[in-house]
C-alpha cells in the first residue's frame, strides 16, 4: 500500500477548525485540540438551541396573548377555544403582534371569540 502524506489535507482541516474558533477566549482560538473540542461543543449547542428558540418564542407569544386577553376579561385557553369555534385561523405569533401593536383589532377578535363561545353554550 502506498504511503500517504497528509500535509495539504491536514492543514486545510486544521485551518477550517481554527477559522470556526475565531474569537474564542484563551487557547481555544489558537491551539488545534482545544479549538476542536470547543467548536464541536459549540456546534452541538447551536443545534440544540435552534430547537429551543422555537419553544421559547412560542412561550413568549402565549404569555403576551394571555396578558392581552386578561385585559379583555378572558383567559388564554378560553380565547383559543373561542377562536376555534369562530373559525378564525390566526397563529400565535400574529395574535401576539396584534396584541402589542394593534390592541383595537385584538379586542375585535376577542369579542368575536366570546360571541362564538356564547353561541356554543346556548
Amino acid at each position: 500500500m502506498a504511503r500517504v502524506k497528509r500535509g495539504y489535507t491536514k492543514n486545510r482541516r486544521r485551518n477550517k477548525i481554527l477559522k470556526l474558533a475565531k474569537g474564542y477566549f484563551g487557547s481555544k482560538h489558537a491551539l488545534y485540540r482545544t479549538a476542536n473540542e470547543q467548536v464541536m461543543r459549540s456546534l452541538r449547542y447551536a443545534y440544540r438551541d435552534r430547537k429551543n428558540l422555537k419553544r421559547e418564542m412560542r412561550k413568549l407569544w402565549i404569555a403576551r396573548i394571555n396578558a392581552a386577553a386578561h385585559n379583555n376579561d378572558i383567559n388564554y385557553s378560553q380565547l383559543m377555544y373561542g377562536l376555534r369555534l369562530a373559525n378564525i385561523d390566526i397563529n400565535r405569533k400574529m395574535l401576539s403582534e396584534l396584541a402589542i401593536h394593534d390592541p383595537k383589532t385584538f379586542t375585535t377578535i376577542v369579542n368575536r371569540a366570546k360571541k362564538a363561545i356564547e353561541k356554543a353554550d346556548a
